[in-house]
């Protein structure tokens, strides 16, 4: 059982909520400004996803359930699914990059659009590489010594949640298509790599149980896989059912096309 006394000190836990607080702040500037330029409102319901998110992720680095995260692997792994499973969705359908680009003027909207075009963009949401980011990264830091590393480390420990958000967000993007990406692949592909994503992840949460992580309880891993296993159950029939029905309706016919409102 790990202590408490690597937990973030007090001006890290200040800086984390500025960055939840700045994140929420300008996505409701933006907000404004796309409802002035537009006759169209911009969605109240992306705004209430992106704010949900964004505390969701607060509640991961920052409160009870981060500080019990330390001992706990049971809270450690509510950690897990609020930033790496509930958190993504809810911000990918917040279409963030979509409402900013709405509010940049047409020559920097457009140089944005082209930076997104660029390699490494086009490689970091690739739907397998994106799936091995965010699976591949959790059976790296469960079956290695990295999570009881991760404990003894301030910056380590920080460096990991960050990972597991963005590697999660990038996954999420890559498979369903909520916001803005300069190229998306086939459905069927992407079907194929959320199936074997899926996979991947619930024979860990099996594999966990039988062989818990260094430092932790065997009753602390069965109880904490159990939620990793039934808990991500719930965010994958999610995933599954918005990508299900963005699939059914790319196959009816379109009525007209229109090129994108921010460019």
């Amino acid at each position: 059982m790990h202590s408490n006394n690597h937990l973030p000190e007090p001006i890290l836990w200040l800086q984390l909520i500025a960055v939840c607080m700045i994140a929420i702040g300008l996505y409701l500037i933006a907000m404004v400004i796309s409802n002035r330029r537009f006759r169209k409102s911009w969605s109240i319901w992306k705004t209430l996803s992106f704010g949900i998110g964004v505390v969701f992720i607060f509640s991961a680095i920052i409160g009870p359930y981060a500080i019990n995260a330390h001992s706990d692997f049971y809270a450690h792994m509510t950690n897990h699914l609020l930033l790496g499973m509930l958190a993504p969705i809810l911000i990918a359908f917040a279409s963030p990059v979509t409402l900013f680009l709405r509010v940049l003027n047409v020559k920097t909207a457009r140089r944005v659009t082209e930076w997104m075009k660029s390699w490494p963009i086009l490689l970091l949401t690739h739907p397998l590489v994106a799936a091995l980011l965010s699976v591949g990264g959790l059976w790296i830091l469960y079956t290695t010594s990295l999570y009881a590393l991760m404990q003894q480390n301030v910056l380590l420990h920080m460096f990991v949640h960050v990972h597991v958000f963005i590697a999660s967000y990038l996954f999420t993007i890559s498979i369903i298509s909520f916001d803005y990406l300069p190229h998306q692949w086939s459905f069927r592909f992407r079907s194929i790599v959320l199936l074997l994503a899926l996979a991947a992840h619930g024979i860990l949460s099996k594999y966990l149980y039988a062989h818990p992580p260094e430092g932790v309880s065997r009753i602390g891993a069965e109880k904490g896989s159990m939620l990793m296993y039934y808990g991500g159950d719930a965010s994958e029939i999610l995933l599954i059912l918005i990508f299900c029905t963005q699939w059914y309706k790319s196959t009816k016919p379109r009525v007209s096309t229109s090129t994108h409102s921010f460019v």
